[in-house]
C-alpha cells in the first residue's frame, strides 16, 4: 500500500485547508485510515481516523469540532478538512492506514509522505 498526502500550506489563524491522501496498491484490505501530525520537537500524535466497515470516525480532543475526516472509496482517497485553524495546528501531517479496524486511534502500519501545515498568528 502506498499513501501520498497533499494539500498542506501556509494559512492564517482561522483559515481552512483540506488535506488529501491518495492510496494505491492493496487498498481493499485497509480497514482503517487516519491522520497523525508531528510538530517540531514533539512526538507524533493522533489527529483523526475513519473505519471502513461503518464509516465511524474518531478525533483528538484538540481538533474535535474543527476537523472532519472523510473517505471516497471510489477514488481510494481520504480527506481531512481543517477549519478554524490555530497556530498550534502547525505540524507535518501524515496519513496512515491499517488492516485492523480498532481501536480507531491506535497506531497504523502503513504510512504516507507528510505534508506541512503552517498556521500563522
Amino acid at each position: 500500500v502506498q499513501l501520498q498526502a497533499s494539500g498542506g500550506g501556509l494559512v492564517q489563524t482561522g483559515g481552512s485547508l483540506r488535506l488529501s491522501c491518495a492510496a494505491s496498491g492493496r487498498t481493499f484490505s485497509m480497514n482503517r485510515m487516519g491522520w497523525f501530525r508531528q510538530a517540531p520537537g514533539e512526538e507524533r500524535e493522533f489527529v483523526a481516523a475513519i473505519r471502513k466497515s461503518d464509516d465511524s470516525t474518531l478525533y483528538a480532543d484538540s481538533v474535535k469540532g474543527r476537523f472532519t475526516i472523510s473517505r471516497d472509496y471510489a477514488k481510494n482517497t481520504v480527506y481531512l478538512q481543517m477549519n478554524s485553524l490555530k497556530p498550534e495546528d502547525t505540524a507535518v501531517y501524515y496519513c496512515a492506514a491499517d488492516r485492523s479496524s480498532w481501536p480507531l486511534n491506535s497506531g497504523m502500519h502503513y504510512w504516507g509522505t507528510g505534508t506541512q501545515v503552517t498556521v500563522s498568528s
